[in-house]
């Protein structure tokens, strides 16, 4: 399953934890993961692309994606991506899982 954690301080998200692997179907064949990937990855390059200080992020064994700057392009797209990502949880709900965690 892949486990998405949602970080929020005051109603805005300054980091998202991306972990595991979805398990519908082998490695390479997962649609699932597959779909995950595209929405993270679409997210990120959009993001870059407007400010490359917008974000940072760690793929090294979980993906972290931290969001540096409170700003309406990049509130505006890591919502669309939680929205998209619920959208896929939805229809997938044995194969992903979203936590929202407020910040202490």
């Amino acid at each position: 399953m892949i486990k998405i954690t949602i970080k929020e301080e005051n109603n805005v998200v300054n980091k998202i934890v991306f972990h595991g692997h979805a398990m519908y179907d082998d490695y390479g064949k997962d649609i699932v993961c597959a779909g995950v990937s595209s929405i993270l990855t679409t997210t990120v390059n959009a993001i870059l692309a407007f400010d490359e200080e917008a974000i940072s992020f760690d793929d090294k064994q979980d993906f972290i994606l931290t969001i540096l700057k409170d700003d309406k392009i990049t509130n505006t797209l890591i919502q669309n991506m939680i929205s998209l990502l619920e959208e896929l949880t939805e229809s997938y709900p044995k194969n992903i899982q979203i936590r929202k965690e407020e910040a202490k």
